[in-house]
Formats: structure tokens, sequence, C-alpha cells
């Protein structure tokens, strides 16, 4: 089952598209020669998006993506350079961060599709994605501190999938990692060659489509609230949520079928 949106266009102007197929939407970063950067229209584009999406029961699984050589390369430098005012500088970076936790906010996991440079703003947006593969190919930098601007926003995000120490080094050093690094120290989960990036992506973001929708949107709430909690508490909240999902229909069918030894009719 598929179906189109008003962003689904064979048109190279378009900065975002968006395609639907098999209870999966796939977001395309559409700005090659500019590495895809997060200009305000970019960031907008997303969220508006994004927000769409998360109201829409019949998409399971997000991924996001990019065209030409880079995944993101961070925000639009020039753009920036060319409002120079404070009150300018925090209304973006905090229009960013709303696009980030709107990633997290959504119902339906959302998986980084990376297949070249994820700089600055553009690895944050990998590490806030749920889920992320890799060409092996692709490289990862927080590299603000280059230019005498810490990458400050994209830091929160890579704290919460590095150690801490990985993390400083990525931030404090500017330098490039890996693919093989980026998922030794947890940025990715998998890296794959170049040619089976959009299968792989797709094979993963599949599995998680047929799993049944209540429990990874109740999952995914879950998980990102009891990680800002002490243990008592993450068990607590846990508990409740668990019991809640248990009376949902689709629970009640899933544990059933498993009882009776049949498929279940979700």
């Amino acid at each position: 089952m598929s179906h189109s949106s008003n962003l689904e266009v064979a048109d190279s102007e378009k900065i975002l598209t968006c395609a639907y197929k098999n209870s999966i939407a796939t977001l395309t970063m559409n700005r090659p020669k500019q590495y895809n950067c997060l200009s305000q229209e970019m960031l907008d584009l997303l969220e508006n998006q994004l927000l769409k999406i998360a109201n829409d029961n019949s998409i399971h699984v997000v991924i996001l993506g990019g065209t030409g050589p880079a995944f993101c390369a961070g925000h639009d430098l020039k753009q920036m350079r060319a409002n120079p005012s404070k009150k300018y500088y925090q209304k973006l970076f905090k229009r960013c961060s709303q696009v980030m936790m709107t990633i997290t906010q959504i119902p339906q996991p959302v998986i980084a599709k990376v297949q070249g440079v994820a700089a600055a703003a553009g690895c944050q947006l990998v590490a806030t994605c749920d889920l992320a593969v890799a060409s092996e190919t692709a490289t990862f930098a927080t590299t603000g501190v280059n230019l005498a601007l810490f990458c400050s926003t994209p830091s929160v995000a890579v704290s919460r999938n590095l150690s801490r120490k990985r993390a400083a080094e990525l931030l404090f050093t500017g330098e490039m990692m890996s693919a093989l690094d980026a998922r030794e120290f947890g940025l990715i989960n998998k890296f794959v060659s170049e040619d089976t990036l959009d299968e792989e992506t797709d094979k993963l973001a599949t599995k998680i489509a047929q799993k049944p929708r209540v429990a990874v949107a109740t999952g995914k709430k879950m998980l990102y609230r009891q990680l800002e909690m002490d243990l008592e508490s993450a068990y607590s909240y846990a508990a409740d949520i668990m019991a809640c999902n248990m009376m949902e229909k689709d629970t009640v069918e899933g544990i059933d079928a498993f009882i009776e030894k049949r498929p279940p009719n979700w």
C-alpha cells in the first residue's frame, strides 16, 4: 500500500521529499549542493512533515535520509551569517532543538539512513533518531569547535548516545569518526556497503513496521521517559505503562494467539 504526499514530487527543487510505502514514510533531504544543511526552510518542512506523520496511524516507521555526498552537514552557515543577531540565533537553535524533540516524541520510530558525511547538527540528527544505518564510507563529526563554535546543541544528543569520554573526544577535537567507530561507540546500529544501504535500511524498517503499532508507540514513549528517571521511579513508571499496555486489544489478541499456538489476528 502506498500513497503520495504533496511533497512527493520528482522535482530537484523540492528540498524535502516524502514517500509512503508499506506503512513506512521516507523523508529525504534534497539540497545536495548545500550538503543538505539545516536551513530555516528545511527545519520547518521537517517539523511539519513529522507532525503530519505523528497523526497518521497508517504509518508505523519513518526513514530519514539525504541526497548527494552528505547526509547533513549541519546548519546553513551562510544563512546564519546573513542574520547576525543574537535574537535570530536563539530562535534558530530553539527551532532546531524543537525538531530534534519532535523526532523523539512522535510515536513512530525514526531511522537515519546515512550515506555520507553527518557533521555538527547533522551528527545531532543521527544521534537523535531512534535507530541509524550507515554506509561503510559514512563519517560523523561535531565540527563546530574548528570554527570556534562549540557544538552545544549537538552535544545533547551525542552525549546520550556515546560514553562521556567518547562524546568529549568527538566534541573537543572536531575530527571525523568512521562508520566502524560510530557503530562500536553506539552512534549507529550498523554499517553496510554503499550499494545495500537502501535495502538494509528498508529491511530494518519493515521488521519494525510489521510489529503491532500500539506496542512500538508505547515502547518508544516509555523508553525515553524512563531514561531520565532514577531507577526506582523508572521501574514504577514502566510497571504502570506495562499494565496499561496489557489492556490494549492488540495485546490481548497477541497473548491469546501465543497461548493458543496460532497466528495473531491484528
